[in-house]
């Protein structure tokens, strides 16, 4: 397993892996799958500090089985030090450690851009990956409870930080 820097060409496996959490979990408040075409410009506007990362099986132009990224906390400028993460893998590889390797390189991107805080919004329920945060030393600063609905149901977000 290889974790880099995402590239144009990974659009598609990106695009595949994240509508299908739009359209069968919680774990993305995202109600529309995206088009080839918005998963692009989604790429490209995350080039540089705000970046994306995949996990490849094998090396370099392997397949993609997961993706991190990196986006701005908040507009105000006072936030710009801050940025909240994405984790998202395959359902195949769920379980594998392809999550743990993601999210340590998305910590590494972060600091070495300069970020200060990383925040995590994590639907409750959604325990593996709030576990995942807690491996990698996130903490519980709060939830935000009934901020969502989807699927006819509302949803709690936890909310977890780590400082860099």
């Amino acid at each position: 397993m290889e974790v880099r820097l995402a590239r144009p060409a990974d659009a598609e496996a990106i695009r595949g892996i994240y509508n299908l959490e739009v359209t069968t979990s919680t774990a993305t408040f995202d109600l529309v799958p995206r088009t080839l075409a918005e998963q692009q410009a989604w790429l490209a506007a995350r080039s540089g500090a705000h970046a994306v990362v995949v996990a490849v099986e094998g090396t370099g132009d392997g397949e993609v089985v997961g993706f991190a990224s990196l986006s701005p906390y908040r507009d105000r400028p006072a936030y710009r030090t801050t940025v909240e993460d994405s984790v998202y893998v395959r359902g195949d590889h769920r379980g594998s450690g392809v999550g743990g390797l993601l999210l340590e390189e998305l910590l590494t991107v972060a600091a070495a851009s300069g970020f200060h805080a990383v925040m995590a919004r994590i639907v409750d329920g959604h325990d593996a990956s709030i576990a995942l945060h807690r491996r990698h030393h996130f903490t519980l600063v709060g939830v935000e409870r009934e901020i969502g609905r989807k699927f006819g149901q509302w949803l709690d977000v936890i909310v977890m930080q780590r400082l860099l």
